[in-house]
């Protein structure tokens, strides 16, 4: 049975929204990885139209989800943070219709897909947390399109501030309104889907006001309610409440 922390720190968060994670049912969870592999910067994990036989559980390190246009152009559709799985959908999907690639070099325990069949149909309580995992996905991608398609520029770059920090609050990344941010401006603006030009005014607008400091690979939120108000912030497509699933 592998064992590291960013395995600890997956368990922890789905015992957060569920408390009723049983020891049986945590031991069966940590028993469907088989190895750990270690990925380098700018590197794909999956790419799109590769047949999947496991899925991914991010250990270290943060990674992307993207699709590319055949002119060579991308969009970053989703961030992952430790503790998040890359490609949980994958296991039904069986062939994925995007690629996964690294902002940073990672580690990742591997989880076969027989062996994700095997705790689903054993343990229907954790097929549903499963279920759940992937749901939480989809609700995250939909504010992603809603920023795009409505929100300001000032606003969805301030949602997106806001979720990764309560992203990484949660699983214990984050705390004093600070947090390590080791995408560039240029990689942040690409999730943004905006200009690097234009990503880096929005920045500097909310610095002006004194909302947000970005030094380097550090960003601080010095206006936590001004934030929230400016991006219209809800986390409860986040789905952190405690509740028996």
């Amino acid at each position: 049975m592998l064992q590291h922390p960013g395995i600890d720190r997956w368990i922890a968060g789905i015992r957060r929204r569920d408390p009723t994670l049983s020891s049986d049912e945590v031991r069966a969870l940590c028993g469907i990885f088989s190895e750990f592999i270690d990925v380098d910067a700018d590197e794909d994990i999956v790419r799109e139209h590769d047949r999947m036989n496991r899925s991914h559980l991010l250990l270290e390190g943060w990674a992307f989800r993207y699709i590319s246009l055949k002119s060579g152009r991308r969009q970053i559709v989703a961030i992952h943070i430790p503790g998040d799985f890359v490609d949980l959908h994958s296991f039904p999907l069986q062939v994925m219709d995007h690629s996964v690639a690294t902002f940073t070099p990672c580690r990742i325990a591997t989880a076969p897909h027989e062996r994700l069949r095997a705790v689903t149909e054993e343990h229907p309580h954790l097929a549903r947390l499963f279920w759940l995992s992937t749901l939480i996905d989809g609700a995250v991608h939909r504010q992603w399109l809603l920023g795009a398609g409505q929100r300001s520029a000032l606003g969805q770059t301030a949602h997106l501030i806001c979720e990764l920090y309560v992203r990484l609050e949660a699983n214990g990344l984050a705390q004093a309104f600070t947090f390590a941010m080791p995408m560039s401006q240029a990689e942040f603006a690409d999730a943004l889907g905006m200009s690097s030009v234009h990503a880096n005014r929005v920045v500097q607008e909310l610095r002006g006001e004194s909302v947000l400091a970005w030094q380097g690979r550090s960003v601080s939120i010095l206006d936590w309610d001004r934030l929230r108000q400016i991006a219209e912030f809800d986390p409860v497509y986040l789905n952190l409440f405690s509740s028996p699933r």
